[in-house]
């Protein structure tokens, strides 16, 4: 995982400086999305590694399923990918674009598992909290997640806050071992 983040990031960071100097962050955001969602698809995946196939026959593939959302750039991107044989990293080149698009705007994204369903007054209430303490607009993306029992933990970056009943079971259990 951490190879692929390192081999995606120069990438990413490259097409994000360009996105920026163009003023184009959102298009760059919609392109990079569904060149992921591409390669993600079975289906396609299986096209794109199949060294039966020409490496101009998956670029036509590639943009003629991206349709109008790729720019002359774009085109160029997924050319550049396909030469070095990073095609497969798009997914992780599209997150880290993300990543760096939500610090430029000063958001961040947190990952909220709840045992139970929240309520919108909870997530707002949620929001103002996270965002007090990191001091930046927040992102949710709330999951519910029956394992935790009870209580939720919330992910934001590498910070964790686990306040669900498993994970103070985990806790006590290790404190009655040591």
């Amino acid at each position: 995982m951490a190879e692929l983040i390192t081999v995606a990031r120069p990438y990413a960071e490259a097409v994000y400086s360009l996105a920026t100097e163009q003023g184009k962050l959102d298009q760059w955001s919609d392109a990079l999305s569904w060149l992921a969602a591409m390669v993600n698809n079975p289906d396609l995946a299986q096209v794109v590694t199949n060294p039966k196939h020409t490496a101009q026959e998956v670029e036509a593939l590639m943009l003629d399923v991206l349709g109008s959302r790729g720019n002359d750039d774009v085109k160029r991107f997924i050319a550049a990918l396909i030469e070095n044989a990073r095609l497969t990293l798009l997914p992780e080149i599209a997150a880290q674009f993300e990543l760096l698009k939500a610090q430029s705007e000063n958001i961040v994204d947190a990952l909220v598992e709840s045992a139970f369903a929240l309520s919108d007054e909870q997530k707002a209430e949620l929001t103002n909290t996270l965002s007090k303490k990191y001091g930046k607009a927040v992102r949710l993306d709330v999951r519910e997640n029956a394992d935790l029992i009870g209580g939720v933990r919330v992910s934001v970056g590498d910070d964790v806050i686990d306040a669900s009943v498993r994970g103070k079971l985990q806790a006590m259990a290790a404190s009655l071992k040591n």
